[in-house]
């Protein structure tokens, strides 16, 4: 055999090797398809709040689980929330588990609260105390401090029958586990609560 069809068998031999071995070998995943979709990343890759907020506001909607922050009626962040563990309708009384709804203001921030940090909301307002009163919940003089301290901006009575303690805090907004508060996950709660003042304005909607 020739020293020319010698090394010619040779390269056919060597190429067929390499065929076979790229068909049976594994195939490998690229990192570009192992990345995770675009929207599970954008949740976590947000931009800085442009601090301090210009009249910040906070909207609250029940039904869609979610808590808006608002500077200068600028809508700048939505966070998703979990609420009281029995989600539909007002806060009447005490134990019922509710989330209020109504127009409210932060009254304290509390950076040493048992569920991460916390931003207290002066429930009960004028609207519950007055029900209250016509129901019967409330004496003529728990309706009165309550009024006054609304007028003040200050922290409403929290130990009447209407309840109280309801606040906007972390551990966890995966499902509505509360007593009637908003929960946030704890590194949402943590930019809110850098982000807004003692009087805030709070609304919250069904």
């Amino acid at each position: 055999m020739s020293a020319l069809r010698f090394t010619l068998l040779i390269i056919l031999l060597a190429l067929f090797s390499s065929a076979c071995q790229s068909r049976l070998s594994p195939q490998t995943v690229s990192a570009e398809r192992k990345s995770p979709p675009a929207t599970a990343i954008e949740s976590h890759d947000r931009s800085p709040l442009q601090l301090p907020l210009v009249k910040p506001r906070i909207l609250v909607r029940k039904g869609q689980r979610q808590l808006l922050l608002f500077s200068a009626d600028k809508l700048v962040r939505t966070y998703h929330i979990g609420l009281g563990s029995s989600p539909v309708g007002d806060k009447v009384r005490q134990g019922d588990r509710r989330t209020p709804e109504g127009d409210f203001y932060i009254f304290t921030k509390n950076d040493k609260s048992a569920y991460y940090l916390s931003l207290g909301v002066s429930y009960p307002n004028l609207a519950h105390a007055d029900r209250g009163l016509r129901d019967g919940l409330i004496t003529r003089a728990q309706h009165e401090a309550i009024v006054r301290a609304l007028r003040a901006k200050k922290i409403p009575p929290q130990n009447t029958l209407l309840g109280g303690d309801i606040y906007i805090h972390g551990n966890g907004a995966q499902n509505d586990w509360t007593w009637g508060c908003v929960a946030l996950e704890n590194e949402d709660v943590l930019e809110l609560f850098k982000a807004v003042l003692v009087g805030t304005a709070v609304t919250i909607e069904p």
